[in-house]
């Protein structure tokens, strides 16, 4: 197919009503190796079965050259569908499930802000204290104006946001200190970007200090103040922030689509041990972890991550257990717009072009080295979506759109 060109066919499979048309437009010479195809489904108004939904992404990974995908897809308080396409691993091959294990990255976010708001409520701390009242560490940043924890979970503390393409060690390999490098981090970036409150720009090193903050307050480790406080009583007893054991057939390999002559630079950028064999037009990655578990640093599956969809779309309730307040909860899904390309609650957030689409929707994405995530909140739907992919783009977009016009009961 010529670049430029579109091919229309029908899906083999029908919603209620509907018969719809996968579209493949070529991309022009020199677009991204792994977006050089463009596929989208057709809209008409009509619903789609499920079938329908599976044979589109089925056709999308293709188009797209996605290795693997796991999706879960909850309606009010239950999950009502979750599934695997493709591969975890390429060179066994491995399917991909929704059990099988990714690296959450960033969405691990929604886990960090949710910790806060479960001491906030407890009475452990106060969300418009200063941020140092906690974790005094974080008085070697000048702050025009006390940086409080508010700020911190709604990125406008003015903090910096430093490129984070080394904050990641290998999983055979000695375990970093995590308040050192921390600490480290905050040494270098003593000066505030702008004055706290007003504007907001999204940063990692704010949510580092924030799982300080939670370690500070709590008394124990921030990893354990998770897994004890909200994983176990969420039943997540496969998430956490290292890869079970066994896990060797479990875990997805993160996959770069990457030019093969470019593998030696791309090996030197990150730290030894990261970067694996090449898998066909793909670089593996080895096993790894990202440092600074608060920010990025949980790994699981999408068939337990569906239980903080559950909890966050039903008032931060799951199973007849209470986590969060129905306000507490609210809170954090209310956007604050203060200018810039994103919009930001208390965790979630929405891009500012996002805020005029229908239906609404609060999120939180979470990517780097061969992964790619998103957790999609649609209140007024009663509908919310985790999906975990082992690669490190694709488009994400046009699967939740096919995921909307499935009448999900």
């Amino acid at each position: 197919m010529r670049p430029g060109m579109v091919s229309r066919y029908p899906s083999t499979a029908q919603g209620r009503g509907l018969r719809y048309t996968i579209e493949i437009r070529r991309r022009p010479e020199g677009a991204p190796p792994f977006r050089n195809e463009e596929v989208k489904i057709t809209r008409t108004g009509t619903p789609i079965s499920v079938e329908a939904l599976e044979t589109f992404v089925r056709e999308k990974l293709e188009a797209d050259n996605v290795p693997g995908l796991s999706v879960a897809i909850v309606k009010a308080d239950r999950v009502v569908w979750k599934r695997g396409f493709g591969f975890a691993e390429l060179a066994t091959p491995s399917p991909a499930t929704p059990a099988t294990s990714y690296l959450w990255f960033s969405m691990t976010k929604i886990a960090t802000a949710t910790a806060v708001m479960r001491l906030a409520e407890g009475g452990k701390l106060d969300l418009d204290a200063p941020a140092d009242e906690y974790y005094p560490g974080f008085k070697v940043v000048s702050q025009p104006a006390p940086v409080s924890v508010r700020y911190l979970l709604n990125h406008s503390s003015g903090l910096a946001n430093p490129v984070p393409i080394r904050w990641v060690y290998p999983a055979a390999g000695p375990v970093p200190e995590r308040r050192a490098f921390v600490e480290r981090l905050l040494g270098k970036h003593r000066r505030l970007k702008f004055a706290p409150g007003g504007r907001a720009s999204y940063s990692n090193l704010g949510y580092l200090v924030l799982g300080e903050v939670v370690s500070e307050v709590s008394g124990t480790s921030y990893e354990e103040y998770l897994r004890d406080e909200i994983f176990s009583t969420l039943g997540m007893d496969r998430t956490g922030f290292a890869y079970q054991e066994p896990a060797v057939d479990e875990a997805a390999t993160g996959y770069q689509p990457l030019w093969r002559p470019l593998t030696p630079i791309f090996s030197a950028a990150l730290p030894r041990g990261i970067v694996g064999p090449r898998q066909g037009r793909y670089v593996a990655f080895r096993p790894f972890y990202v440092k600074g578990p608060a920010y990025g640093g949980l790994v699981g599956g999408v068939d337990e991550a569906a239980q903080f969809v559950r909890l966050h779309l039903n008032g931060g309730e799951v199973d007849g257990t209470r986590l969060l307040s129905t306000e507490s909860a609210a809170e954090m899904r209310r956007i604050t717009p203060r200018g810039g390309k994103r919009e930001f609650g208390l965790g979630w957030f929405r891009s500012h072009e996002a805020a005029k689409r229908r239906p609404a929707f609060v999120e939180h994405l979470g990517g780097g080295a061969g992964f790619w995530n998103v957790m999609r909140l649609y209140p007024e739907e009663s509908l919310g979506v985790v999906m975990m992919g082992n690669t490190t783009s694709y488009d994400h977009e046009s699967i939740l759109d096919a995921i909307l016009r499935v009448e999900w009961a």
